[in-house]
């Protein structure tokens, strides 16, 4: 059993690592310490359910409807572009925000020079992280199909693979999230989140543009 569950544990290791916009929203939202927790806990249980989902064999029931991961894509895209406008505006626009290293609470400054605090309703965020979740294509593609299908290979062992794939997420989300905290000493002026929301814009538009164009 330890062999299935450590080969689920790296193929899920693998697959999730990659730099892409749910990564990136962990990441801001680890950086600003706002609703952490809750965006960890989102993002980890999502992709339990949907390597469970392609464990059991839905991933091959999903094959006979090609049309929905079409529909999902451009639903996808559409909702990328829409971040990624909002990230661009923010590194165009600033608000002046910048992170107490002291406090970990993220601030803006008014024309005074005076802290402002500035958080996003916990709503908001969570509804933010679903989308970037269920609405990215890569997420079907790895998790229900690529997972689902190499853990069919291991039988009666799949159920194993597919916990070792759940506490790969788990464990990367949570290292993730509560590790970026560490970077609020390169992110405590105006300029570094700039920096940080022009990347996040840049790789919002190019994984909205790799959802619509030919494959």
């Amino acid at each position: 059993m330890l062999t299935p569950l450590l080969a689920g544990l790296g193929l899920g290791f693998s697959l999730i690592v990659a730099i892409g916009a749910q990564n990136l929203f962990v990441l801001r939202q680890g950086v600003r310490r706002e609703h952490l927790l809750a965006v960890v806990a989102v993002c980890a249980l999502s992709d339990a359910i949907l390597i469970l989902l392609g464990v059991s064999g839905i991933g091959l029931v999903l094959q006979a409807v090609p049309w929905l991961i079409v529909v999902v894509r451009w639903a996808g895209a559409a909702f990328l572009v829409g971040y990624g406008v909002l990230a661009a505006r923010r590194a165009l626009r600033p608000s002046g925000e910048t992170l107490r290293v002291n406090t970990g609470t993220p601030t803006t400054t008014d024309a005074g020079g005076t802290a402002l605090r500035t958080r996003t309703t916990l709503t908001a965020t969570v509804l933010t992280c679903l989308a970037l979740t269920w609405l990215n294509p890569h997420v079907y593609l790895d998790t229900v199909f690529l997972l689902g299908s190499v853990a069919s290979t291991h039988g009666e062992d799949r159920w194993a693979f597919a916990i070792g794939a759940c506490i790969a997420s788990l464990a990367w989300f949570s290292a993730l999230g509560f590790g970026a905290r560490y970077l609020g000493r390169w992110l405590d002026t105006p300029r570094a989140w700039r920096i940080l929301d022009a990347v996040i814009a840049v790789v919002m538009f190019a994984i909205a543009l790799s959802l619509v164009l030919p494959h």
